[in-house]
């Protein structure tokens, strides 16, 4: 009896698990250079790492693809188990997008005043959302996860993204070494907004291995009560289990009426149409250009603006 071999396209889909074609898309983003808005210092290059470039939209593909994978490998997330964690939007999608594509059901706490574009993108997604008070952020939504999966803990596999060390480790393994790449290693400070925190923890290590000399920039809100969606007033919240505060050199505390006049100008003179943890990333990063005679600045950019279209900024 013959046998005929498969076709190559076949044996690799058999061989493959499910969603492994679009979690192989996650990372490799590009970085773009700020050439008129870092006009102004000519002896300062700044580039934005353009992390709309991975499958969902977002930074968090990075962290969800890590959290998912380590969780398969440690027995804590199967088939019959939903993926629950709090969100302000973004994780949110990255989880929904990747667990559907692994067959995954995904639960999220999220604040009830996140976007309408986000809330909308997750439960297109199949994303069982539970909206929390908006008064209480995402500090409230952590808790209302903790609280859910505490009612029921064999039900659900809890990500907790704030506290899971995959959260960092993300960006130590691929955040970092395409900074690193990209730049031919003349990086010499790296600005990202603070979240869970996981970007700066992870792709800060790595940058700080290969030069212990190159500066960490975090960027916070300058207010409790501020328009920064994504990004946390580390004083006044819930500090996540995964942050450091003795990595960072230098934290810089980014106005939100600034930040939206700098989303405007980077849509209209880069052709960067980025979200507002984005932009308080660019304005971050011309305040450091402003206090360095030379150097080559990354800013983290972790999504476009196309969820954030309802903001009434954008009309004015």
């Amino acid at each position: 009896m013959t046998t005929t071999a498969l076709p190559v396209w076949q044996m690799k889909y058999v061989e493959t698990l499910p969603g492994d074609e679009l979690f192989e898309r996650v990372g490799h983003t590009p970085l773009f250079p700020l050439r008129r808005i870092g006009a102004e210092f000519p002896q300062v290059e700044i580039y934005a790492k353009a992390e709309w470039f991975n499958p969902s939209g977002s930074v968090k593909d990075r962290a969800a693809r890590e959290i998912i994978l380590a969780a398969e490998r440690s027995g804590d997330l199967t088939p019959d188990k939903i993926l629950l964690d709090a969100t302000s939007g973004n994780m949110g999608i990255a989880y929904a997008t990747l667990g559907a594509a692994r067959g995954y059901k995904v639960a999220l706490t999220l604040p009830a005043n996140a976007s309408r574009e986000r809330i909308i993108t997750l439960k297109a997604l199949g994303a069982d959302v539970i909206l929390t008070d908006p008064l209480d952020g995402t500090d409230g939504a952590q808790r209302e996860a903790r609280s859910v999966f505490a009612a029921n803990p064999d039900r659900y596999f809890y990500a907790d993204q704030y506290n899971n060390q995959s959260s960092w480790r993300a960006h130590y393994r691929t955040t970092g070494p395409e900074v690193w790449d990209q730049t031919q290693g003349q990086i010499t400070h790296l600005v990202v907004g603070l979240g869970t925190s996981g970007t700066l923890m992870g792709t800060g290590r790595y940058l700080k291995d290969q030069n212990p000399d190159l500066e960490l920039i975090a960027v916070q809100p300058d207010s409790p009560l501020h328009g920064l969606e994504g990004l946390k007033h580390m004083a006044t919240a819930i500090v996540p289990g995964i942050f450091d505060d003795t990595l960072p050199d230098q934290t810089l505390f980014i106005n939100t009426e600034e930040t939206f006049v700098m989303a405007k100008r980077l849509a209209r003179e880069e052709g960067l149409f980025v979200g507002i943890s984005a932009a308080a990333a660019a304005l971050a990063a011309t305040k450091v250009a402003a206090q360095i005679e030379q150097g080559v600045v990354v800013a983290i950019f972790p999504d476009s603006a196309m969820k954030y279209l309802s903001d009434r900024f954008w009309a004015e």
